[in-house]
């Protein structure tokens, strides 16, 4: 069973896209949540991602740890940092501990697949 990913209630910036919606321009992580792509705009500062309510990217899924990873925005640079999770982080099919995102990077957190945009 492929996991579940869930905006957590504290999460206002996820958005469900329309076929023909054009998103307004910012930092986003796309997620696949029961066959429907999600935008969860990135803001500055950290967004956590895992299986715990208080995650603004909350994964049911047993191999996301319940504070996975964290998201880490600043004006020069967004990158990702391995929150001393069990099963590991992934970008582009490596394990990282801390990685600098750019445009179409894929990010792995269990068996969930995040993938970084850059809408301009």
């Amino acid at each position: 069973m492929p996991p579940t990913l869930l905006p957590s209630p504290t999460d206002a910036t996820t958005e469900q896209l329309e076929p023909a919606a054009r998103p307004d321009a910012g930092r986003y992580l796309a997620v696949e949540a029961g066959g429907e792509q999600r935008l969860v705009r990135l803001e500055d500062g950290a967004t956590h991602i895992g299986r715990s309510w208080s995650a603004e990217v909350m994964v049911e899924d047993q191999a996301v740890s319940r504070r996975h990873a964290i998201v880490y925005v600043t004006a020069d640079a967004v990158r990702i940092l391995d929150d001393r999770s069990a099963n590991g982080t992934r970008v582009n099919g490596r394990f990282v501990t801390v990685a600098e995102l750019s445009d179409g990077d894929v990010v792995r957190v269990g068996r969930a697949v995040l993938v970084y945009r850059e809408i301009v």
